[in-house]
């Protein structure tokens, strides 16, 4: 049995965003197309995710947030905010979204993959509990973290942030709990305008938040550097036992949305470094879930990068 698995739904289609909206649903299309064009995709196990539990999502999400949501989708299109469009669609397809993290987090846990990649949308890191932003509905990776403490007694779970915008919502969802880890690298300035080096977390959170704001311009060497020299570090003295990545690919050299200029091979050595950690601490256990990426060609290539070293580190 191929133990990666690529957890994907063409329902993820059905959430519209418009004519010319930069999240829109030729990101997974193209991705997926691509995907299955390469060596690669037989050494994948495809799983069709299901829907989250409302109760799930309410352990990060209050409930009437989640009625917002589902009304502002009943009576769409409607902008949450300014830049957030939803459709009649895409309220289930946001907890579907969800519900695929949840899957993979638990069929990893349980052994039947050690990592998993979540082709998703909506995404979901600039979702704060009570508050849609930045293309998010529901905080994906925060709810899936949740679900692993409350449903396998995990006790500490890191989050590793990679997109380009840094993960305010997520963010939010742990500022003052030290039982999760939350580590960002991201272009600053730039949207939402958070993740200052100085954002640490709050109260008995103090420490386990970990902002790496990166300039303009910076390089696969810039974040390498940072990852060996400030992740790894870190992320090994708050010994998690579950990792999951906000894998967004926006910070490629080619994405139209910020100015960070990664490669693919950029995003590999950083997968390579994560996937080597968690073998080590975390029984190799990595699932990671699509953030942002807009250019279409550059979000596929850096995706196989990904998975590559998702799949290779199957064989170590």
């Amino acid at each position: 049995m191929n133990r990666t698995a690529l957890f994907y739904h063409p329902s993820f289609l059905e959430h519209q965003t418009g004519f010319g909206h930069p999240e829109r649903p030729d990101r997974l299309s193209y991705l997926v197309e691509y995907l299955q064009g390469r060596v690669l995709y037989p050494k994948l196990t495809q799983v069709e995710p299901t829907p989250a539990r409302l109760d799930w999502i309410r352990l990060v999400h209050p409930g009437d947030y989640i009625d917002h949501i589902q009304k502002a989708c009943k009576s769409a299109p409607q902008y949450l905010d300014s830049d957030t469009l939803v459709s009649q669609r895409s309220f289930d397809v946001a907890v579907l979204a969800a519900g695929a993290v949840i899957d993979a987090c638990t069929q990893t846990f349980e052994g039947r993959f050690t990592n998993a990649f979540c082709a998703v949308r909506p995404p979901g890191h600039h979702a704060e509990p009570a508050k849609a932003m930045g293309f998010c509905l529901f905080n994906n990776v925060a709810i899936a973290a949740r679900f692993l403490q409350r449903e396998f007694a995990v006790k500490k779970v890191c989050i590793v942030d990679w997109d380009v915008h840094h993960g305010n919502g997520t963010q939010a969802a742990f500022y003052d709990d030290p039982s999760v880890f939350y580590v960002s690298v991201h272009q600053h300035p730039l949207y939402p305008g958070t993740g200052f080096m100085s954002e640490t977390g709050s109260g008995r959170g103090s420490g386990t938040t970990l902002n790496l704001p990166c300039p303009p311009h910076s390089t696969n060497q810039d974040y390498i550097g940072l990852f060996q020299n400030r992740v790894l570090p870190s992320i090994r003295e708050f010994e998690p036992e579950f990792l999951i990545v906000s894998a967004g690919f926006d910070a490629h050299q080619d994405d139209p949305l910020a100015h960070i200029e990664l490669t693919s091979e950029g995003f590999e050595a950083m997968t390579r470094l994560l996937v080597d950690f968690a073998r080590d601490f975390c029984s190799g256990r990595v699932v990671s879930v699509l953030e942002g990426g807009y250019n279409l060609e550059a979000l596929a290539e850096s995706v196989e990068a990904h998975l590559s070293i998702l799949v290779d580190g199957n064989t170590k």
